[in-house]
């Protein structure tokens, strides 16, 4: 097959996973898809591939706008979708970083292996669920006052590291070191701020979870063992985000930027991608408001970190230290950042860097990595459905030719939540999970579980072996449930 047909839209294949369509009318670029042939005919099946031709319309964008193999539709822009524009002459767009700004991932690694967790996983998930908030509204970790969420903002893991919830390695693991300095929490509004007033450490609902995981396959065991990982070791995923103050900003920004930036908006196919051009006060202005939030999420997974390992202490009778604890690692999913990358024939730009529902890739050598992975290349964390287990991957050598430095996110979802709910039932998922996987579910609300069931997610093995089949992101190590825990 050298083309591929879907609804109106023609792709071209470039190579083996690569399909390009091509440069037409008022597109700026191409836009290319990176799936195998059965994952193209699931991202074909929405509104994907039309979200990501109207993303080549946004100016300044280079070389190419790509959607990653888990690619889904999205607001205005798909999620799994990666696009490099001029940070002088392009444009910023919230639509294209998402709601959720910073929704990612941090996975803990243990010296527990499953047999010390075998016959507790009932008492395990029930004191997680009891102790680390979750759900849609208020309650976190840490309520403190106005002032401790100016500092979350401005600081980020610093903030954290000075309040006793973090340690120095953990600040070290973390992308960027858990800190945005381009933050400026006076371009937060105070609804926003009041939103997350109540909500630092708290899960909230939707995708987002805490799982207790073993290591199932180790594909690399030289790059495994710098990340600490080997097989029937227990570790802990934790995927949230910037909760209500993320989404605030997102809706602030986006009424700001298609009111003020109306002439751009009207060159828009979709009013979604509503964008201010690089170097108008709301671009600055996102832009620090943005920082601000990404700050916030990595404070928000922080403080649940520390009230995970808190929950294992009790659990176990012995310290998080004894147990050795440690982050691996923090991926920022739905983010917008300035880096320098090589776009037309050998030419380095400062780009915007939109990944929504795509994961930083950096390989090897990138001096962003931190010292600790450096040499290896940078950790990478995909989670899969609570039946089908998740991955840990590195920065391919490829990823800054191919996808300015990134890599999937996830499964990427098959259906609507609407679809899922009339599809499943969440007590009968709970039950084939506990019976056929030994997997224990706990969650808010049934409908939670029906809407996260493993049936609604692609293939994450599939979508794997395709991004290290490209060389973007390389298999290391598969994890597989034990315990989780939703809103």
């Amino acid at each position: 097959m050298t083309t591929y047909d879907a609804d109106g839209i023609t792709l071209e294949k470039v190579r083996d996973y690569v399909w390009e369509i091509p440069q037409e009318g008022d597109m700026n670029v191409p836009a290319r898809v990176l799936a195998s042939e059965e994952l193209l005919d699931e991202i074909s099946e929405d509104k994907t591939l039309q979200q990501l031709k109207n993303a080549t319309h946004l100016p300044g964008v280079r070389k190419y706008a790509v959607c990653m193999p888990d690619g889904h539709q999205g607001y205005g822009f798909p999620v799994g979708g990666v696009a490099g524009i001029d940070a002088e002459n392009g444009c910023i767009s919230p639509g294209a970083v998402g709601y959720d700004i910073n929704c990612g991932v941090r996975m803990m690694t243990t010296n527990l292996t499953y047999d010390d967790l075998r016959g507790r996983e009932e008492e395990l998930v029930d004191a997680l669920f009891a102790n680390v908030p979750s759900g849609l509204g208020g309650g976190g970790v840490y309520e403190g006052s106005m002032d401790d969420v100016e500092a979350i903002l401005d600081r980020g893991m610093e903030w954290a590291l000075e309040e006793g919830f973090a340690v120095p390695e953990d600040l070290e693991h973390c992308e960027d070191e858990g800190v945005r300095p381009d933050s400026d929490p006076s371009k937060v509004s105070q609804k926003a701020k009041d939103r997350g007033k109540n909500q630092v450490g708290s899960l909230g609902s939707g995708n987002h979870f805490l799982e207790v995981q073993r290591v199932t396959d180790v594909y690399r065991e030289d790059v495994a063992a710098d990340f600490g990982l080997e097989p029937d070791q227990i570790v802990v995923l934790i995927h949230c985000g910037s909760r209500g103050l993320g989404h605030q900003v997102c809706t602030d920004y986006l009424r700001e930027i298609e009111q003020a930036h109306s002439g751009l908006l009207s060159q828009l196919p979709d009013k979604e991608l509503a964008a201010a051009p690089a170097g108008s006060q709301l671009a600055e202005d996102y832009y620090g408001a943005m920082c601000a939030a990404i700050n916030f999420a990595w404070v928000n997974r922080q403080l649940i970190m520390h009230r995970t390992r808190e929950v294992f202490e009790k659990v176990f009778d012995r310290s998080w230290e004894a147990m050795e604890m440690d982050l691996l690692y923090d991926v920022a999913h739905n983010i917008a950042k300035k880096e320098t990358h090589e776009v037309e024939d050998g030419e380095e730009r400062e780009v915007y860097v939109h990944r929504k529902g795509a994961t930083r890739a950096f390989p090897a050598g990138r001096p962003e990595v931190p010292p600790a992975y450096r040499d290896v290349g940078q950790p990478i964390l995909i989670p899969g459905s609570m039946g089908a287990g998740s991955y840990v991957l590195r920065g391919g050598e490829e990823s800054l030719t191919e996808t300015f430095g990134s890599t999937a996110h996830g499964a990427g979802r098959l259906m609507s939540r609407t679809q899922a709910k009339q599809e499943f039932w969440g007590g009968d998922v709970q039950d084939d999970l506990r019976e056929g996987q030994q997997v224990y579910v706990k969650a808010q609300s049934g409908a939670t579980v029906a809407e996260e069931a493993p049936g609604v997610y692609k293939d994450v093995d599939e979508v794997v072996r395709v991004s290290d089949a490209l060389g973007i992101g390389d298999r290391v190590a598969r994890t597989f449930p034990v315990c989780n825990i939703k809103g």
